[in-house]
């Protein structure tokens, strides 16, 4: 029938491989985390969400944005304490301290300090007034430049409690993967 023809035959031929290329192309730029982790050291539970703006290019400018939910923050939180692999900056991944954000429901939240240390890999922010209940957060670091090379990088986070005992207490790990496509 319409088959049997050599130019539809060709033409189905062409539809079909055409949209195989069209749903393996990725649409927006932004990564995201891939969602269910095995083998990672990290358990299910204790891994946090995130979303790199501009795609994750190695040696790229990006803009890295780091969430917690809210079941992780039922202390609140004073303080966030960022602490990244050595590798990271060996690789030439470097932060823009003046560029930080901490949001709570698309509104920034005034932050006192932000306090990078590249010996010891650690980026602090200290917030102005504390966040008392436990509300998803999202950590805004923008200018971020991504190391050298491809790679997957744990950035771990604690906080320091809001209550009456300030205890540093762990939320959580994003597992960052720069020049990988998901």
């Amino acid at each position: 029938m319409l088959f049997k023809h050599p130019i539809a035959k060709r033409l189905l031929c062409a539809v079909f491989v055409s949209s195989c290329l069209a749903g393996g192309v990725q649409i927006a730029s932004s990564q995201e985390n891939p969602g269910f982790t095995i083998f990672s050291g990290v358990e299910q539970d204790n891994i946090l969400g995130y979303r790199l703006d501009f795609g994750g290019s190695p040696n790229g400018w990006d803009r890295y944005k780091m969430r917690i939910p809210s079941k992780k923050m039922v202390s609140g939180a004073s303080k966030f304490i960022i602490k990244y692999p050595d590798y990271f900056y060996e690789d030439g991944g470097r932060f823009d301290i003046k560029r930080v954000e901490v949001r709570l429901k698309d509104e920034s939240l005034p932050i006192r300090d932000v306090f990078w240390d590249e010996e010891a890999h650690i980026i602090e922010i200290d917030l102005e007034k504390p966040i008392l209940e436990a509300q998803r957060v999202e950590i805004v670091l923008h200018n971020v430049k991504n190391p050298k090379f491809g790679g997957t990088y744990y950035f771990h986070c604690d906080v320091l409690a809001a209550n009456d005992l300030p205890i540093r207490l762990y939320v959580g790990t994003w597992i960052v993967s720069i020049g990988r496509s998901n």
